[in-house]
């Protein structure tokens, strides 16, 4: 007899081995397409933080716009995203970059943007009043 075919058998062991494989194929692809977007977001996060970081790195050290703040709140609307949002804080800092109560010569300016998401985005940068 020549006939051609797959018996009961086979087929159930293909499917039984198609239902283990394919979740571990599909769950990382799954995985990676949800999570694209991300870049983007974070991307935007980082463009807005450096921009306020920018703004307030303009002025010298003492300079009234660079005085040392509680936690300063700023909405980036101008940017046209208001799901994101801002603080900044300047503190003295000492040179090893320990918070001071009076000024030694060095603030910290410390920008942080939070996205649509909820995760923060820290930036900061040194401001001194040394020539």
């Amino acid at each position: 007899m020549d006939k051609r075919g797959f018996t009961l058998i086979e087929i159930i062991i293909m499917i039984v081995m198609a239902g283990i494989l394919l979740p571990a194929i599909i769950v990382p692809f799954v995985t990676a397409v949800r999570g694209s977007g991300k870049p983007e977001i974070v991307t935007r996060a980082m463009y807005l933080g450096q921009q306020r970081m920018e703004e307030l790195m303009k002025y010298n050290y003492g300079n009234a716009a660079l005085g040392v703040t509680g936690i300063g709140v700023f909405i980036p609307f101008s940017t046209g995203d208001p799901d994101y949002t801002g603080q900044y804080e300047i503190v003295y800092v000492n040179a090893n970059l320990v918070t001071r109560l009076t000024s030694v010569g060095y603030k910290r300016i410390d920008v942080r943007v939070t996205d649509p998401e909820g995760t923060t985005y820290d930036i900061y940068s040194l401001v001194t009043d040394f020539p």
